[in-house]
């Protein structure tokens, strides 16, 4: 997956690098409207669905391509929470969406593809959890959005693939197996953009 990564960069770094017309890099940042998958404790089989809760979101992103047709790679710092009964799950990650998108008309334009994600760190009631399944997982972005010369906002929705939970053992209850919580993400994500 890293080198997955790492060759998909290089490639959109010297496509960028060779790009003519409307190429540009910038900032961008927002809110993130999210909640992760099914909570199941450790002393039952019952699922316990996750309230979403408000996170939010800061990067750089780049776009190649022509007046029609672009690629927008992204760098994204990615922070989420999602409530459940009576906890709270906290995580942060790097997200690198690679996204193929169409100028529709004027200044409204779709896009979508594929986001890598790396996930830096993991809470569940304030308590780190270390054992998370992959640190790399892959989910999917689709979205629309509007630009007023460099300033730019857009709404997606993002929804992970890869089966990936983290396991850990309840501090309540300690006779028993670990409880585990899936980590994939499903949210929407408003963003704010500045061409620089």
């Amino acid at each position: 997956m890293k080198k997955t990564i790492f060759v998909a960069f290089m490639a959109l770094s010297g496509l960028y690098a060779m790009a003519q017309g409307d190429s540009s890099f910038g900032i961008k940042g927002g809110l993130n409207y999210s909640a992760n998958g099914d909570y199941f404790e450790s002393a039952s089989d019952v699922a316990e669905n996750p309230d979403r809760n408000i996170g939010y979101h800061i990067g750089f992103f780049g776009k190649i391509g022509a007046s029609k047709v672009y690629v927008r790679p992204e760098l994204v710092f990615t922070k989420t929470k999602s409530d459940y009964q009576n906890s709270e799950f906290d995580m942060s990650k790097l997200d690198v969406p690679i996204l193929l998108g169409i100028n529709i008309v004027g200044p409204l334009h779709v896009f979508a593809g594929p986001a890598f994600q790396y996930i830096l760190d993991t809470k569940f009631d304030g308590i780190k959890i270390n054992d998370v399944e992959n640190d790399f997982t892959v989910g999917m972005n689709i979205g629309a959005g509007v630009n007023f010369g460099k300033l730019g906002v857009d709404l997606r929705y993002e929804r992970g693939f890869s089966n990936n939970e983290a396991t850990f053992i309840n501090t309540d209850i300690t006779d028993v197996g670990p409880s585990r919580i899936d980590t994939r993400p499903d949210q929407l994500i408003l963003s704010l953009s500045l061409a620089l």
